[in-house]
């Protein structure tokens, strides 16, 4: 198989990470899964965005995470995409990105609070900040260990992931999926600005600010996602 329609649509979506000002240098990646072919297909290592051609992406499986097809080596963060597809087993796609703001409260290991409807949006409630990985796991199977630390948050937080489709890894950076590649691209930009809208809140508040109401935070998810949605065309 050559896997051209899955190649073609992730490239896309890694493609669109850089329009939308996520990605510098070659800081960032994104998959996308065909569960029904049993793989997963994500950006080359190190590869820059000026030179990715959608023939550079390679194709991993879904049971064991290696490559099983393309000329070059995946991501370094392959492991970690490939244990949120094992996880997380509604998910299509997956992002990585280093982006300023989100990395900016990565970094001060705090979740990013849902101040206002921008981010509830898309996030029904605040976005997690995931535990430093350990001394141990990061000398080990540090971008797998990286995945089940995000799995492990929501598992014991009790956090839905196709609620809150996004988190961030402390002291490095946010991953966003969602039901495609490009779905995911969609919810790394809306993290990124709610990473910025929340810092600017606390600036403008003078430290931590009250969360919106439960009601106005439950109007606004259910309203695009809910069983009785209304947000948008049919």
């Amino acid at each position: 198989m050559t896997y051209e329609s899955l190649r073609r649509e992730t490239y896309l979506a890694n493609m669109e990470l850089k329009a939308a000002g996520l990605i510098v240098l070659t800081w960032g990646n994104a998959s996308q899964a065909d569960r029904e072919a049993g793989v997963f297909a994500i950006k080359p290592s190190g590869v820059s965005y000026e030179a990715l051609r959608p023939e550079d992406i390679v194709v991993c499986s879904l049971e064991s995470g290696e490559k099983i097809d393309g000329d070059m080596r995946p991501s370094s963060d392959t492991p970690t995409h490939f244990e949120l597809y094992r996880s997380f087993k509604g998910i299509g796609g997956v992002v990585h990105t280093h982006s300023r703001h989100a990395v900016a409260w990565a970094q001060a290991k705090r979740d990013i609070p849902c101040y206002g409807t921008t981010h509830a949006d898309v996030f029904c409630g605040s976005v997690p900040c995931a535990r430093e990985l350990t001394d141990d796991e990061i000398g080990g199977e540090y971008e797998l260990c990286t995945g089940k630390v995000i799995a492990e948050t929501y598992r014991e937080r009790g956090i839905d992931p196709l609620a809150v489709p996004g988190v961030l890894v402390a002291c490095h950076g946010p991953f966003t999926w969602g039901n495609s590649a490009m779905k995911a691209v969609e919810n790394a930009i809306t993290l990124e600005e709610a990473a910025l809208m929340a810092f600017e809140t606390e600036l403008l508040s003078g430290g931590p600010a009250e969360p919106v109401k439960k009601a106005l935070l439950d109007k606004h998810y259910l309203r695009k996602h809910g069983k009785n949605a209304y947000y948008g065309q049919k």
